[in-house]
């Protein structure tokens, strides 16, 4: 009976597939928008990955249905990115309602806007996989190398925004996620989207495409089973050891983002950052973290700051706290008399010690656009969110902070952190960090999905750089990670409090550390390839068949 029920049910398969492939292209649009809102909630922090099965093999579906027609493959990968971004980064709507009476009207226009043209980088992708993607089982392996280039585009170009990339949907699974410490979020992206687009593997005509296609998921299983095997041996083999003598205090004040700013409270704020660090146990710590610009003055110019900032600092210890730091540039020569100096505001990380000295800055290298400057200013009429007219000036870029009692940091200012391959300054031993120290401030976004999923890649980098991540955050999430991805004390968004633990110790460095994301890009290659074996193998079983 099941083997006279077998080929009744491949029928009905294949019928629905040739439903989703002929759809119009209102239907076909609309259908991969809702195919890519679906695939968000594979990712953190609703991690419901099934549903990424169904995103990826209607997608798959949807791009078979226009084969070999460039524009239909770009708009039908260009619909599914909307989805897909609309769905995923709505919270950057929430910024605008900071100042609703200047910015609310902005956040919807805002938010598709920007969605529409993150859509470029997926509509590539559907390009491509319309025009070059091989027929049979080898157009799945061909589907994930052409997404994780186009995500790789995504994190680059312009100002770059690697968020929500298909291989955090691996954090779910922290035996999976290891593998990020091998070839990186981009390369588990491969994984992921191979292995969500898999059930098109089951759509089979032509007695002859059958093996290939049993091949090539077989090929999927085994590599998904190897990784998660590797991964649990790797968690195994290394617990959490600890940095010997270092006991941290992460502040989270909690303040709300619409008070943050606003005259007159900048005392009162420092204040509750005071009162917090020294609340029950300060006698037990050893450093002090506090989040970006959670001192609304310029300590390097406030000598008055620095001596009420040294009261929070343990004896011998070390306050780290993210504040804004001012250099004034002199006129240029044959200014006219009377010129005055120009300021350049940066976003930086201060380590001050318990003598009120300042002995370690780092400045924010990527700056957030219209949040701390405004593109292409002279052009543009539409202010920055962020108090204050004058951009902020970038830092250099990555860079080891040597921090006195402390193993070497690389500080992280906010979104620095989701950035793959460029969170540190090298793997080199004079240069390798000790921890990454990511300070942020997520009080713009609410309650909402962002702040998680902004903790979920700073997490990700942990695993890829084999270092163990702090994070203090504003209005959470603030965390300690050690260095593969698991969490050693947490405190949860929207609470005020202090988060007491120790610093993890470093991992020697990963092979995604050495080679960042030329790894990646092997395995990419390695995909690619392999993409256009199960097609000639199908060939060549249908000729000996005939």
């Amino acid at each position: 009976m099941a083997d006279r029920d077998r080929p009744a049910a491949e029928g009905r398969l294949h019928r629905l597939a040739d439903r989703i492939g002929g759809l119009g292209v209102r239907a076909r649009l609309g259908l991969a928008a809702l195919a890519g809102g679906l695939s968000t909630a594979a990712l953190p922090p609703a991690d419901a990955w099934p549903l990424g099965f169904v995103a990826f093999t209607l997608l798959l579906l949807l791009l078979d249905g226009v084969r070999g027609r460039l524009w239909p493959g770009f708009w039908t990968g260009w619909a599914f990115g909307l989805g897909q971004f609309a769905a995923g980064l709505y919270w950057i709507g929430v910024a605008f309602f900071v100042d609703a009476a200047a910015f609310g009207a902005l956040a919807v226009p805002s938010v598709l806007g920007l969605s529409a043209g993150l859509a470029i980088f997926t509509g590539l992708a559907g390009m491509a996989q319309a025009r070059a993607a091989p027929k049979g089982a080898g157009r799945v392996l061909f589907l994930a190398v052409a997404w994780v280039a186009a995500e790789w585009l995504r994190g680059h170009l312009l100002t770059g925004f690697p968020w929500n990339l298909a291989g955090a949907s691996v954090l779910a699974v922290p035996a999976l996620a290891q593998g990020a410490a091998i070839v990186g979020t981009y390369g588990m992206g491969l994984l992921a989207v191979a292995v969500f687009a898999a059930p098109a593997l089951l759509l089979v005509r032509e007695p002859g495409d059958r093996r290939p296609a049993a091949m090539t998921g077989g090929l999927i299983l085994v590599v998904l089973a190897g990784v998660g095997l590797w991964g649990a041996l790797r968690l195994e083999a290394h617990p959490t050891v600890m940095v010997p003598g270092v006991k941290l205090r992460l502040v989270q004040a909690a303040i709300d983002q619409k008070e943050k700013w606003r005259g007159g409270m900048k005392a009162q704020h420092l204040r509750t950052h005071l009162d917090l660090t020294r609340g029950p146990g300060f006698d037990t710590i050893t450093d002090v973290i506090w989040p970006e610009t959670a001192v609304g003055y310029y300590p390097q110019q406030e000598a008055e700051v620095r001596e009420v900032l040294a009261r929070a600092v343990p004896p011998g210890g070390l306050l780290i706290t993210g504040a804004p730091r001012v250099e004034w540039t002199p006129p240029p020569a044959g200014a006219p008399a009377g010129t005055e100096p120009q300021p350049r505001v940066f976003n930086s990380v201060m380590a001050i010690d318990d003598r009120a000295r300042i002995v370690g800055v780092y400045d924010k290298a990527h700056l957030v656009p219209f949040g701390e400057y405004v593109p292409l200013r002279e052009f543009n009429p539409f202010p920055k969110l962020t108090a204050g007219s004058i951009d902020f000036t970038p830092g250099p870029g990555p860079a080891t902070l040597a921090l006195p009692g402390l193993p070497p940091a690389s500080p992280l200012i906010c979104y620095e952190a989701i950035f793959p391959g460029e969170v540190t300054a090298g793997a080199a031993p004079m240069v390798r960090p000790g921890f990454l120290l990511n300070v942020t401030n997520d009080g713009w976004f609410g309650l909402t999905a962002g702040p998680h999923q902004h903790f979920a890649s700073a997490r990700l980098r942990s695993i890829e750089e084999g270092l163990p991540l702090v994070r203090a955050a504003n209005n959470g999430i603030s965390a300690i990670v050690d260095p593969l991805g698991r969490i050693i004390a947490l405190l949860e968004l929207d609470r005020r409090g202090v988060l007491d633990g120790p610093l993890p110790a470093a991992l020697p460095p990963t092979l995604y550390a050495r080679l960042g994301d030329a790894s990646a890009a092997l395995a990419g290659l390695i995909v690619l390839a392999l993409a256009f074996l199960p097609g000639g193998l199908g060939r060549r079983i249908r000729q000996r068949r005939n």
